[in-house]
Order: C-alpha cells, then sequence, then structure tokens
C-alpha cells in the first residue's frame, strides 16, 4: 500500500482546508482508513475513521462538527474537509488504512500509514 496525502497548507484561523489521501496500490477498499495528527512535541492523535463502504465514521471530540471525513471508494481516494480551523488544529496530518472494515481511534488498529501532509492554521 502506498498512501499520499495532500491538501495541506497555510491557513488562517476559521479558514478551511480539504485533505486528501489516494492509496495507489488500491488495497484499502475493504478496510477502514483514518486520518491522525501530530504535533510539535506531542503524541500522534486520533482525528477521523470511516468504515469501508464510507459508513461508520467518527471523530475526535476536538473537531466534532468542523471536520468532515469521507471516501471515494472507485478513486481509493479519502478526504477529510476542515472547516472553522483554529490554530491547535496545527500539526502534521496522517493518513492510514486500517486492519479491518472498521478501525476506529486506537493507531493500533491500523496497518499502513501515509507520510502526511503540514497544516498550520496562524492565529
Amino acid at each position: 500500500v502506498q498512501l499520499q496525502a495532500s491538501g495541506g497548507g497555510f491557513v488562517q484561523a476559521g479558514g478551511s482546508l480539504r485533505l486528501s489521501c489516494t492509496d495507489s496500490k488500491r488495497t484499502s477498499s475493504n478496510n477502514g482508513m483514518g486520518w491522525f495528527r501530530q504535533a510539535p512535541g506531542k503524541e500522534r492523535e486520533f482525528v477521523a475513521s470511516i468504515g469501508w463502504n464510507g459508513g461508520r465514521s467518527s471523530y475526535a471530540d476536538s473537531v466534532k462538527g468542523r471536520f468532515t471525513i469521507s471516501r471515494d471508494r472507485a478513486a481509493n481516494t479519502m478526504y477529510l474537509q476542515m472547516n472553522n480551523l483554529k490554530p491547535n488544529d496545527t500539526a502534521v496530518y496522517l493518513c492510514a488504512v486500517g486492519r479491518s472494515a472498521y478501525s476506529g481511534p486506537y493507531s493500533d488498529s491500523y496497518r499502513y500509514w501515509g507520510r502526511g501532509t503540514q497544516v498550520t492554521v496562524s492565529s
């Protein structure tokens, strides 16, 4: 599996970004996928996950109501729409393919990881 995250950038607080994660080897079709993030000096944390068929999405409390996860299985791509961004959303955002049809919020439930894309939110 080769995962490529893109769409990060620099945005002011209150702005929006849309991240994409493409699975170029097309092995994620029957697996859950997820987004995590890691800020400098902090542990990696769960952001959102989605089931194999686009259902059963879940979110970290810190992003509920602002972020939306989705996927296009035909395009082997997962998305994260991020609205009303805040400075503490600043991090490297990583996408991952789960070990099963729905992988949830725990890192150990994910088998493959992409390199990530930087999101920087200024105040």
